[in-house]
């Protein structure tokens, strides 16, 4: 078994022995078993929050393999409109209901939901198509590249005392 422990920067001219097809949830998983064909496994073993993007490279624990990441086609829901307005306003809802979204400036792209289809075409006036794509929601605001993104929230107020 090959164990993954490190993503590295998309680089088209770096040499790999495979690419990786994982869908949009399996991008996700800093932990994981996938098995390949030929009885080859590898395990991602990467730092927690980890989110694999597409072109990015994953090297092996022993630094000698690279892997790279390619978006699986899966079914998805693709969303389009007749004026930029009605596109930002499907955007707009979607957000509202932290929906997972692949944004572009012609068509969004989300996991099929009966219910946002029904929503997106009777009140948005949105066209959708259902179809087998690759599917690459956008990342968080406060979610960083191939590694954990932390803040400190910490809310020490300076009190100062005033009193002479």
């Amino acid at each position: 078994m090959t164990v993954l422990t490190e993503c590295l920067a998309p680089d088209p001219q770096a040499s790999v022995i495979a690419t990786l097809l994982l869908t949009a949830d399996e991008r996700t998983r800093s932990r994981y078993r996938h098995d390949l064909p030929n009885d080859f496994t590898i395990y991602l073993q990467l730092p927690r929050g980890t989110v694999l993007k597409e072109g990015d490279l994953l090297r092996s624990d022993d630094g000698n393999d690279l892997f790279r990441i390619k978006a699986k086609p899966e079914p998805v829901l693709t969303v389009t409109a007749s004026t930029p307005l009605n596109l930002m306003l499907a955007v707009y809802h979607l957000a509202n209901r932290h929906v997972p979204l692949e944004v572009t400036a012609t068509y969004l792209r989300l996991a099929p939901d009966p219910v946002l289809k029904s929503l997106l075409i009777e009140q948005l006036q949105t066209q959708v198509t259902e179809e087998v794509a690759p599917f690459c929601p956008q990342a968080g605001a406060y979610q960083a590249h191939g590694h954990k993104h932390e803040h400190s929230h910490s809310h020490d107020s300076h009190h100062h005392d005033h009193s002479h």
